[in-house]
């Protein structure tokens, strides 16, 4: 056997011991086109550097009455953002039946109201492409379940079928529907697993004809310039009984066998694990560099956005520095706002309940909507808070509403920008979106209310006039063509965390050849805030110079005073 061969063999034998594991990886490597002497890619390269900035958005975030909305997008990326990002996250854009795309019919086929796939492929000459594996479940309108119900594959062993009398409590659930749904079939009644919502059947992947499908699928993407692999909801991928059924041991040995197919495919592909759980077990999904290339950094929206409101960045300086520096070959994607709304579980053990009882009270306040999960005791909890970024930002838990919503939102990009890893900004957060009620009101999803859909001739408009939209573009815009430019902000590049007081929030970046040093300083409150820069390490015999403002600080005992929000990028290197 070659080593690849013998590396599949070892995943495919302690996932699926009753099969023939030797045939079953000639099928693996059949399915995926992918030649068994293939060679290995070097590991722990990384595949970014500080030029790497993402976009989040779905296919048709901007309208218009005259093409398809890939066009439409492309053409926005190409005049408006080709040298602000590198990425373009494309949030599911295949035939659904709900959850704005996540409750897939047809993994093949790219919905038709959107564009095609040759549109994708053009926008992937463009940037790199990251895209949906909505790999935990599939939609009761897909072919698969029609073929379940008649008993007839492709789709009658797909399902994950449970007793209801099986004692499911320890499940652990990020909704409040039942978790089984009643089916009939052509064999009878059957009860099937549903871990986010009905319209959204678990797929079963000890069935390795589901592996078979999903290596086909991912192929299909591969030659379509999708380079990307975002694996959504994959921690709740393996399901025993009696079990919490979230970060089993098999999960987690699918992502490695996925890895190393598709790296072995395509060096430069990478896979970004979508898993909103508490941070410790977020932080499982790197594993030993060999299963996810990015985690999302899910405890970062709820920590940064309740510093921004409450005036104190203790919780997220304390997070900050128990946060592992990511191995070579490994980073995090750092996000604040998405499609879904902002995540409470990933705050669990970092803010007191008390803590996040007023971070939920203060983001209603400002037009929020709280999601509820179901606890293992059969309680209801709050899940997520659903809301644009620019509201959740409009004022402080202790005043409210105030003058400073411009400064506080732009703080909290810039924040992000700077951070290690790669920052992901949603479409609505680049051009301060506000709450989509009316959304909200028409679909009967919470989470519509930050999805809003624009009419390009809309934002155009927008982005050009005397309004928020475009003061916010205009300067999101300027912080990411100067982010890019810094090594220090290398995604890899080193951090350590200052000790400057509540209400300033700073750190250090060092640049992978230590050539750049930069220190970035940030008043998180809505007072003015001064500090000495003689409790930085300013080196002697470099100058420094803060790129924000491109003012010099030749006095090193001086002192500094930051007004609400301001923040400073001192570096002894200017671009």
């Amino acid at each position: 056997m070659t080593p690849l061969q013998q590396r599949l063999v070892g995943h495919l034998q302690l996932l699926y011991p009753q099969s023939d594991v030797m045939e079953l990886a000639q099928q693996c490597l059949a399915q995926f086109g992918l030649e068994a002497d293939a060679s290995a890619p070097v590991p722990h390269r990384n595949l970014w550097d500080e030029r790497d900035v993402m976009l989040i958005t779905y296919g048709d975030s901007l309208r218009s009455e005259s093409e398809a909305p890939l066009q439409s997008l492309t053409r926005f990326v190409r005049t408006q953002l080709h040298d602000c990002i590198s990425t373009v996250h494309l949030l599911p854009f295949f035939p659904y039946s709900s959850d704005d795309g996540f409750s897939v019919m047809d993994y093949t086929t790219v919905n038709p109201s959107l564009g095609t796939w040759e549109q994708i492929s053009g926008l992937s000459q463009d940037v790199k492409i990251m895209g949906d594996l909505v790999i935990n479940h599939c939609s009761s309108r897909s072919l698969w379940f029609e073929n379940y119900k008649a008993g007839i594959e492709p789709g009658a062993s797909y399902f994950v079928e449970a007793d209801p009398g099986t004692d499911l409590s320890a499940v652990v659930r990020p909704r409040t529907s039942p978790l089984l749904r009643e089916v009939k079939t052509a064999a009878g009644e059957r009860h099937l697993w549903c871990t986010f919502s009905h319209d959204q059947l678990d797929l079963n992947f000890q069935n390795p004809r589901v592996l078979l499908e999903f290596l086909k699928i991912i192929r299909l993407y591969l030659d379509n310039g999708i380079r990307w692999f975002r694996l959504d909801a994959v921690a709740f991928l393996w399901k025993t009984p009696g079990t919490p059924c979230v970060n089993l041991p098999e999960t987690h040995e699918l992502i490695r066998l996925l890895r190393l197919l598709i790296e072995h495919l395509a060096s430069d592909a990478v896979i970004i694990t979508e898993t909103n759980i508490p941070n410790q077990e977020n932080l499982t999904y790197f594993g030993n560099a060999n299963e996810a290339h990015l985690i999302y950094n899910f405890s970062l929206p709820p920590l940064l956005i309740n510093t921004l409101l409450t005036g104190s960045c203790t919780h997220l300086k304390n997070w900050l520095m128990t946060m592992p520096p990511a191995q070579h070959g490994t980073t995090y994607l750092n996000f604040i706002a998405s499609h879904d709304g902002i995540g409470l579980r990933p705050a669990e053990g970092l803010l007191s309940d008390w803590e996040l009882q007023s971070l939920i009270a203060t983001l209603q306040r400002f037009g929020g909507r709280i999601s509820a999960r179901t606890t293992t005791s059969g309680e209801s909890k709050p899940y997520e808070v659903n809301i644009s970024l620019w509201d959740a930002l409009r004022g402080t838990s202790n005043q409210g509403p105030d003058q400073w919503q411009f400064a506080r939102f732009v703080c909290a990009a810039a924040i992000m920008a700077a951070l290690e890893g790669i920052p992901a900004y949603y479409i609505h957060s680049l051009v301060a979106t506000g709450n989509d009620n009316e959304r909200v009101e028409n679909t009967g999803s919470y989470r519509a209310i930050n999805r809003h859909i624009w009419q390009e001739d809309a934002l155009q408009q927008a982005l050009i006039g005397d309004t928020h939209h475009a003061r916010v573009f205009d300067a999101m815009c300027t912080l990411l063509r100067l982010r890019r430019q810094q090594p220090a902000f290398h995604p890899n590049a080193t951090q350590y965390t200052l000790h400057t007081g509540e209400a300033l929030f700073a750190f250090w970046r060092q640049s992978i050849d230590r050539r750049q040093s930069l220190f970035a300083v940030y008043n998180i409150s809505d007072q003015p805030q001064s500090f000495n820069l003689s409790e930085l390490n300013l080196i002697a015999t470099d100058d420094w110079t803060d790129l924000i403002s491109c003012e010099a600080y030749n006095d090193r005992m001086a002192q500094i005073t930051l007004m609400p929000y301001q923040y400073l990028w001192l570096s002894n290197r200017r671009s």
